[in-house]
Formats: C-alpha cells, structure tokens, sequence
C-alpha cells in the first residue's frame, strides 16, 4: 500500500480553552430552531450510472471529483476521466503515468485543477509529479517537479490553486508556480526554511499557508495569508501551544479546524477558529468547541495532518455561517442527527434544522442559490436509499430534493468510509478516493463512482 493510501485508509475523506471575543457553542444562545422540513418538492431519483472500479490488488489513490457544464470528472487508477453528466463511457481521458496522491477540492472558475500524482518511471512509491488540469476541455497543461538542494525530486504531500499560484508542499519543503507553469519558487530554495510550509491551501484570489515554528515533539503553527506571487506575509496569526494541526476548512472567510492531539472521535478536529486575516496581525472571531460524548458534538472530519480536505460541513460566506450535522440531536429531534447552523462572529447558535428519524444528516456545501446542500445518508437497517436536502440560511427549514432508490441502498451506504460528494445540476455524485481492491464482505463490486438524478 503506498503512503499516501495508508494515510486515507485509516479515516475518511470532512478545544482550546476560549480567548479574545471567541465563544464556544455551548455557551451560545439558542438561535433560530428552523426544524421542520418539506418533501413535496423531491424527485424519485434513479441510478443514472456508474464508473467502474478498475482490478487492483492494493488499494490505490484516486482523489478527485468535479462537475463542468459538460462533464462529471473522476481521478481513477493513473488517469482523470471526463463522463457525461448523467454518467456512462468516458469522453476523455488523461493518463498520468503514476497515482494520485491529492487533487485541490475544486476547480478555479476557468475550470482549473491541481493534481499531485506518483511518476511509475521514476520512484512509483513517492508523490513527485505536480500537474494543471484544465477540466472543461480534458487536458493536462503541463506537469511539473520540484528539485531540492540536492537535484532530487521532492516529495509533496498535497497541492493546491489560490490566486493563480499552484503551490505544493511537502515534509521539508515546498513549490510554487504560475498557471500558466512559471516557477515561482523551488523546493531547493525552502528546505532551510526556518518555519516550513506544512501546506497551503487557495479559495479566489486568496493564498493561505500553514507554517511550522516548532519541532516534531514541540510544534509552533501558525497561518498566513501571503501574496500568491511572492509568498509577502499580509496576515499572520499564532495558533496557542499545544495545537498539532490545523485543517484549512474555508481561506474565505478564513475558518480553520486545529487539533490538539486529543480530537474526539478521530474526527482531527478539537476546535474550528473563525479568523479575521483583514490586519497583518490576524484576529481571532469565534471559539466553537468540539468535544462532548464519546464522539464528539459534531460529526465532521478533517484528513490527518494535512492542511485541507475537510468534508462533512458546510461555510456560508454571505451569512457568515458554519453548518455542521450533530452526532447526537438530543430531546425533541425527529432524527438521530441535526444540522445546527453557528455564527463565524460569535460563535453561538444561529438555528437548527431537525434530521430525519431514515439517516443522518450531512452539510456537504452551499448552491449557487445560497442553500446550504445537505446529504442524507443511505439507510442499512430500512434499506432506504439516501436523499439530498436544501436549507434554508435565514429559516433553517428543510426541502427534500432528491431521494434516492431503496434497491441500490447497500452500494450507496458502502461509500461511507471513502466518500466524496457533489451535487450539481440536480444530479447526486458520489465517488470513492481511492480504488479499492475487491471486497470479501460483499458479492456486488462496488463502483468508483455514481451518478443519481432524475430519469
């Protein structure tokens, strides 16, 4: 198993004691209590397709999911595929001749992605290999290594796009070029590096970077907000003492997960930080604690020690909101779950929307109409297929949109552990990150990636 799959095998993908004007959540005032919801509205959704699983004997990286005007595109097994949107034969194909190791989350508004894959003629073993994928028209624009100080590649561990950089980062060091594939600055340039980049991660226009002060037992993080070109500091903020990691979950606004070491659940998240980056100094908004249960409060989740690849939540930049489902909805709830909705100001409660008593329920992203997008997880015990929602921002009230057919619910529910989801165009994709070698539990092969919408 490479590094890369081991590191994704073990979880998917989505406290500090609270300081300055930041409150938690728990000491927040009730909000809004939205609540109830409506399914006149949903569309008996079919299983339109399916993406194969290619034959592996080892589990294999294939992060990467997006849609186009024109295509729902997958990360296979050593190639990014472009697919009709109601799925079907691949119209495109890239080959990349190793792995993927990282993709970023989503494509630029020009359709753009970065990709960071292994090179099988080279060191299959490693993440060497930095590509620009323009998605709208099935092209690799160039591919890239970054050479240290000693003319080896460097190894990354995740890439990103922010403000028409690409920038990769890795153990020691990290790159940095244009999109149009101009070196910016070079792995033999920041291995030295007093405070190196543990990983950076770009929304827009905006370039952030997680640095590390510290050493391997005693780690010193903090964030920046740096000019995309130049790397030029314009905000910084020192995380507290004690802090491991810390998850980029949106650079705008600026919404940071940190784990401390002792995240509940595995979910490697302690506390999400709501910051204001308007000052060189950055400012710390809002404390919302994680911890209560077993489990923890909240059922999201942020990837190892890597910088982004939060799933399981939801940012609403207009409302200045973060949406997050419940592991337990407590007393009065019609569902097992809630979405609670938390202001990036306070911190406190803003509203919640009532789950549903058929699965649990998932922020997953908010539509171009401002509605927060939640997933409503497929159901083992009912064999009941699974659903999207709509949520309201301003009411918290629920509309069913989507639900999915009972007969494919055991396929659907097995992308729990390896999930990626999109919902665009009124169709539901779901994808695995990484192909899989065939399974000894089930008969059915399951398949990388589906599609489901309306007949």
């Amino acid at each position: 198993m490479s590094r890369r799959a081991a590191i994704f095998g073990a979880a998917l993908a989505a406290a500090l004691v609270i300081t300055g004007c930041g409150a938690d959540e728990k000491d927040g005032g009730s909000g809004g209590e939205g609540g109830g919801g409506s399914e006149s509205a949903a569309v008996d959704a079919a299983l339109l397709g399916k993406v194969p699983t290619p034959e592996v004997s080892e589990m294999a990286g294939a992060m990467g999911m997006w849609t186009t005007e024109k295509n729902f595109v997958k990360a296979g097994l050593k190639k990014i595929s472009g697919y009709p949107l109601t799925g079907g034969k691949a119209e495109w194909e890239i080959p990349l001749g190793g792995e993927v190791c990282w993709s970023s989350p989503q494509a630029t508004e020009d359709g753009l992605v970065a990709v960071l894959f292994q090179n099988d003629k080279d060191d299959p073993a490693v993440c060497t290999e930095v590509g620009l994928v323009d998605i709208t028209k099935g092209r690799l624009l160039w591919q890239k290594q970054g050479l240290n100080s000693y003319g080896d590649r460097q190894m990354f561990d995740e890439v990103t796009i922010g403000g028409g950089t690409v920038a990769a980062a890795g153990t020691s060091a990290s790159a940095g070029w244009t999109t149009g594939g101009k070196p910016l600055w070079t792995p033999a340039a920041t291995e030295d590096e007093k405070c190196p980049a543990k990983g950076f991660a770009g929304e827009g226009a905006k370039l952030v970077v997680v640095r590390d002060c510290g050493d391997t037992d005693h780690p010193r993080l903090t964030l920046q907000t740096v000019d995309p070109a130049t790397r030029a500091v314009k905000s910084a903020y020192e995380f507290e003492q004690g802090t491991e990691d810390a998850h980029v979950v949106s650079a705008d606004p600026l919404v940071v997960a940190v784990d401390d070491g002792d995240s509940p659940g595995g979910s490697g998240i302690t506390e999400f930080l709501s910051l204001d980056d308007s000052a060189a100094r950055g400012k710390l908004l809002a404390t919302i604690g994680t911890k209560g249960g077993k489990y923890g409060k909240y059922d999201a989740e942020c990837a190892g020690t890597n910088v982004t690849n939060c799933s399981q939540l939801a940012v609403d930049k207009k409302t200045g909101t973060l949406f997050l489902g419940t592991r337990d909805a407590g007393a009065g709830s019609e569902g097992d779950n809630d979405v609670v909705a938390l202001d990036l100001k306070t911190g406190k409660k803003k509203g919640t929307t009532q789950g549903t008593d058929e699965g649990a329920l998932i922020p997953v992203g908010v539509d171009e109409d401002g509605k927060v997008v939640a997933y409503q997880e497929a159901n083992i015990v009912g064999e009941a297929g699974g659903a999207v929602w709509r949520i309201d921002p301003a009411t918290f009230e629920k509309t069913k949109v989507l639900q999915n057919p009972g007969r494919s619910y055991e396929m659907e529910a097995r992308f729990e552990t390896d999930r990626r989801l999109l919902f665009a165009g009124e169709r539901l994709y779901l994808g695995a990150d990484h192909v899989s070698e065939p399974s000894e539990v089930y008969e059915d092969k399951q398949p990388l990636a589906v599609v489901f919408g309306a007949k």
